[in-house]
């Protein structure tokens, strides 16, 4: 019987993370496809993939790039849009493009001569339009969740830490758990 127990678990730790991925980037698929009403299934989520490349390549195209800055200029001046419009376009930028912010992990002290530490990124490194200049903005991203604490540490805290972000970030959101052997000093 415990043996049979065994094979249960195993059988659940191979099935459910399998399972929910399927059913994740189906209901995507779905999602999209539903926008369009093609009879072909996945001809929607293709048709959006390359209109995305397409605007991509003309927004970067040197004769465009002028209208895109109008176009952000105009967002960001608006009330409330602004708000909306600069929240989304930093969080997609920290993610890609050139100003990746979540590509400095590092290790901080909770409280000075603490041996209690986190793990973040350093998103801004210079906070004097704040009147902070002896401390660093590090994001603490929450563990299985979209959501996460920006704390504001004096340097001294902040340990860079010798791994791949992308690592890092895996071994946080999962909570510790990732099949990697987590950051390192």
């Amino acid at each position: 019987m415990k043996k049979l127990t065994e094979y249960f678990f195993k059988g659940l730790l191979f099935l459910v993370p399998l399972a929910a991925t399927v059913y994740v980037v189906y209901l995507v698929f779905i999602k999209i496809d539903r926008l369009f009403s093609f009879s072909i299934p996945g001809v929607g989520f293709v048709v959006t993939i390359l209109t995305i490349t397409g605007v991509g390549f003309i927004a970067s195209n040197f004769l465009t790039k002028r209208l895109v800055l109008l176009v952000d200029r105009t967002f960001a001046r608006l009330p409330f849009i602004k708000m909306i419009y600069t929240s989304i376009k930093d969080l997609i930028g920290a993610f890609v493009g050139d100003k990746k912010s979540f590509n400095k992990p590092v290790s901080v002290a909770l409280m000075p001569g603490s041996k209690i530490r986190v793990i973040g990124f350093v998103t801004r490194e210079s906070l004097h339009n704040l009147g902070l200049s002896d401390s660093v903005a590090v994001y603490l991203p929450q563990s299985y969740n979209f959501a996460g604490n920006l704390i504001i540490v004096p340097k001294e805290e902040v340990v860079p830490l010798s791994a791949d972000s992308g690592d890092v970030m895996a071994f946080i959101v999962s909570g510790g758990v990732t099949a990697n052997e987590g950051p390192s000093k």
